[in-house]
């Protein structure tokens, strides 16, 4: 069994094949060294966890020197955002001067992009972007500028790709939905 053999047994459809996000991560990378030539200072600032595979793939695309960070916070439980942020670890660069690009794995509500993009703001960045891989915009309740987007996506839970549920599923090299009657029968 190699790691492409596997699933879960909670797996709904496969939505975004691992070629498929191969070949948008490629684009997003292409756009982010056009934009930022001769940025001196550019960070690309991940969101942990789900969006550890992402931003991994996506430096490599952008053929421009960069640093990259990460902050670590939290807002679901289960299958459903709680709509409170809380921040578990903060990122360690000094921002104020550089070219930021935030990167998250999905923008479901908006609420925590809304709350770290109003505290990177405050610590000054040169600018500040919004890099999503996946944006649920049926779900969102907070008005928020997502610059690069990966793909949009209709209301479902998903995994793959770094997303998780309860942490299960990071590991598949893929993206696909989670069929939370089964999931629940399972895990209770």
């Amino acid at each position: 069994m190699t790691a492409h053999d596997f699933s879960y047994d909670f797996i709904g459809e496969i939505l975004f094949s691992q070629e498929e996000i191969e070949r948008r991560v490629q684009q997003l990378g292409n756009t982010i060294t056009h934009d930022y030539r001769g940025s001196e200072k550019l960070l690309l600032l991940g969101l942990l966890r789900g969006s550890v595979m992402f931003i991994t793939d996506l430096m490599r695309k952008v053929q421009l020197p960069l640093t990259m960070d990460f902050m670590s916070v939290s807002s679901y439980a289960g299958a459903e955002s709680s709509g409170f942020i809380r921040i578990d670890s903060d990122h360690k660069t000094n921002i104020a001067g550089w070219d930021v690009i935030l990167i998250d794995d999905i923008v479901d509500t908006g609420y925590t992009i809304a709350t770290i993009r109003k505290l990177l703001l405050d610590r000054k960045p040169r600018s500040l972007k919004v890099c999503a891989l996946l944006d649920k915009v049926e779900r969102r309740k907070v008005d928020i500028p997502i610059d690069y987007c990966g793909f949009q996506m209709p209301d479902y839970f998903v995994v793959g790709y770094g997303l998780d549920i309860d942490e299960k599923g990071r590991n598949l090299p893929y993206i696909a939905s989670v069929d939370l009657d089964k999931y629940h029968k399972i895990y209770g």
